[in-house]
């Protein structure tokens, strides 16, 4: 079932929304030369870390709530619509080989399936049954957290998936470029960072999209790191699925530890490829086997591991 409102309902409605609204600075962008209108673009873009920066408190009460969904043996299903769907997409595909998550823990869900992340699929934003439908295939439960990313406020597929989430007794978070307009927004956590017209009128893969894309990056960076699967700064539970990973680990290894690059791979043998337990057994100076140990007491934290 699509979006059967009138059109002169959804006229009214975009016209309250802030990302709709023409940007007076950039009234003149036809005149202008390449130059300025790349120098202009700029500008706006500033702007947008200083909006997202004014929803930390909204992010973090949103990061808790992941935190305590996933440790509860949750999942955090992104769900959205054409450059927000994608955005999702792409945090949720970077999780596995930078924080070693499987790839069920954290998932993207596009509208129009995985044909719209290379191609415009017109009109499947419309559907919020279909959000709903690809929710419930993936048996997303009471335990899970499920963010709805729209710039417009109102996309119903986004909006659907919010809506049966919250149904289930999911946590639910909205992200959104508009503090205002269209629906009201039933949710746990709204994150809307005012970055104001676009550039370029309603093109909200510009400002709008930028913002989405430093918010789920703080999502969640900011989950695993208190999940434990950051050391310090240092990744420690990427997954050494390619030679540059392979690479990266020894890195890892070294600035953890102090040790040279000719130690590194001894080291990780003994810790049977683990680099949590390699470091803490150096760090520590304890066998394997209480490395482990250690690291399960600790559920998972480096740090911890080693003090104990």
């Amino acid at each position: 079932m699509t979006d059967r409102r009138s059109g002169k309902a959804i006229f009214r409605e975009l016209g309250r929304l802030v990302t709709e609204q023409r940007n007076p600075r950039s009234k003149n962008l036809d005149r202008l030369t390449t130059t300025q209108i790349l120098m202009l673009m700029n500008r706006e873009d500033r702007r947008v870390p200083a909006a997202v920066g004014r929803e930390i408190r909204n992010i973090s009460r949103a990061v808790d709530l992941i935190v305590e969904r996933l440790a509860r043996g949750g999942r955090l299903f992104y769900v959205g619509a054409g450059t927000s769907g994608r955005l999702g997409v792409l945090d949720a595909t970077e999780c596995p080989p930078t924080f070693g998550t499987p790839r069920t823990l954290v998932q993207g869900i596009i509208a129009g399936g995985r044909r719209a992340l290379v191609r415009s699929v017109e009109g499947a934003e419309d559907d919020p049954k279909a959000a709903a439908a690809a929710l419930k295939k993936r048996r997303v439960s009471e335990r899970d957290v499920v963010v709805g990313i729209m710039a417009s406020r109102r996309t119903p597929y986004a909006v659907g998936a919010l809506k049966y989430g919250r149904a289930i007794g999911a946590a639910t978070i909205a992200v959104t470029a508009n503090p205002a307009g269209g629906s009201p927004l039933r949710c746990d956590v709204i994150i809307a960072p005012r970055v104001g017209p676009e550039v370029l009128t309603g093109s909200t893969r510009l400002k709008a999209g930028t913002a989405q894309k430093l918010v789920l990056n703080m999502l969640t960076t900011g989950a695993m790191v208190r999940l434990g699967k950051v050391y310090e700064n240092l990744m420690v539970d990427l997954k050494t699925a390619s030679r540059k990973l392979e690479e990266r680990t020894k890195r890892v290894f070294m600035n953890a530890t102090g040790a040279s690059y000719a130690e590194t791979g001894r080291w990780l043998k003994r810790a049977g490829g683990s680099l949590k337990v390699a470091i803490v057994m150096r760090r520590a100076g304890v066998t394997r086997a209480e490395a482990e140990r250690r690291l399960k007491e600790a559920q998972g934290w480096v740090r911890e591991a080693i003090r104990s």
